[in-house]
């Protein structure tokens, strides 16, 4: 069984063959048949999170050890089952929920693993989808996709997710009345336009790549706004058709986390999602003056995604675009992420 591997922050992944692997008690081994590659997993790659001044958030402080097989956004189909795995079968094709907690905790126990401070995410503190075989430690873990593509479904384990986990927190009265204005049209960005647009609502999204605000419009977008315009805020403003009540920021970026501080009507959210990383600094004042809020929102629950993947069956949202290659170009693929070659997802597959 081969993985492609971190075995050192920054440099190229490496190949490496291991045993055939045997699971143990409730554990479920999978094939792989599909792994996204997430701009999450250039942080992970390159070894930490840039909080801005120079300063970084070590990935090996914080106890994620190498070598390490990425890739969060993984399905799989089951090859084996542990002697205590009960509700799959041999040959069932799923979607991988890869944020495990300690399942012990109070946090876990409300159903919330995703935000557990004892993770053990796959892909991030274990082994994930950059293989050719994936060790999920509970069949609950595993989604039932009905059949579809396993390329197209893969990104919903992450940024499917966290998009929808976001909405999630916006009323659905502002839903319903007016735009939500979403920041980068990267695979979140896409992926939120698609999702505003079946749960009944409107996006603009904002983006300095003119490729990727094309993918935006053809997405669903009603209107797509360059960043770096200066006439960004008012540009915005005049597609929501006031200031939006509604901002979920996908970059994370001193400049977006900005605009979006400066867009928001009263009593207005500024959701971000994205982990681009630095730091900002905003007027205190405004804050409680507007009753503005500015939260972080990380990926998503068990039960969100199984939500999301009910409506993804129901066939009302339109898949972002999806690049497929070779599992054993992980290395490019994220060579390309990282210098912006990429729009949608790419989605790694192993040879046949």
């Amino acid at each position: 069984m081969r993985r492609y591997e971190v075995q050192e922050f920054g440099k190229p992944l490496a190949a490496h063959d291991y045993p055939a692997i045997a699971p143990v008690g409730s554990e479920v081994l999978l094939k792989v048949r599909a792994a996204g590659v997430c701009h999450s997993d250039l942080h992970i790659w390159e070894g930490g999170y840039d909080l801005g001044q120079g300063k970084r958030l070590s990935l090996k402080d914080r106890g994620i050890g190498l070598p390490l097989a990425m890739g969060h956004e993984t399905v799989g189909e089951v090859v084996a089952l542990g002697p205590d795995a009960t509700g799959v079968k041999v040959g069932e094709v799923r979607l991988v929920y890869p944020w495990i907690g300690c399942g012990e905790c109070a946090v876990c126990k409300a159903g919330n693993e995703n935000l557990c401070s004892s993770a053990r995410f796959l892909g991030v503190h274990r082994h994930g989808g950059y293989a050719e075989e994936i060790v999920v430690p509970h069949a609950r873990y595993l989604v039932d996709i009905g059949g579809l593509d396993p390329a197209l479904l893969a990104p919903y384990a992450c940024s499917g997710l966290t998009t929808y986990s976001a909405l999630k927190k916006i009323p659905a009265d502002v839903l319903a009345r007016e735009p939500i204005v979403v920041i980068g049209a990267g695979g979140l960005g896409l992926m939120a336009a698609t999702l505003i647009q079946a749960l009944g609502g409107r996006a603009v999204l904002v983006d300095i790549d003119p490729a990727k605000r094309k993918a935006a419009l053809e997405a669903g977008a009603i209107a797509a706004i360059d960043g770096s315009a200066a006439d960004a805020l008012d540009q915005l403003k005049a597609a929501v058709g006031g200031q939006p009540s509604a901002v979920i920021d996908c970059v994370g970026a001193p400049a977006t986390v900005r605009l979006g501080y400066d867009a928001l009507a009263k009593g207005g959210q500024h959701i971000v999602i994205g982990l681009f990383g630095g730091e900002t600094t905003l007027p205190i004042p405004p804050i409680p003056m507007r009753a503005i809020a500015i939260r972080g929102s990380y990926v998503g629950n068990l039960a969100e995604l199984k939500e999301l993947v009910g409506i993804v069956r129901e066939g009302r949202i339109k898949p972002i675009p999806v690049t497929r290659r070779p599992l054993d170009e992980a290395s490019e693929a994220l060579d390309d992420l990282h210098h912006g070659r990429v729009v949608g997802r790419t989605v790694l597959q192993p040879r046949a």
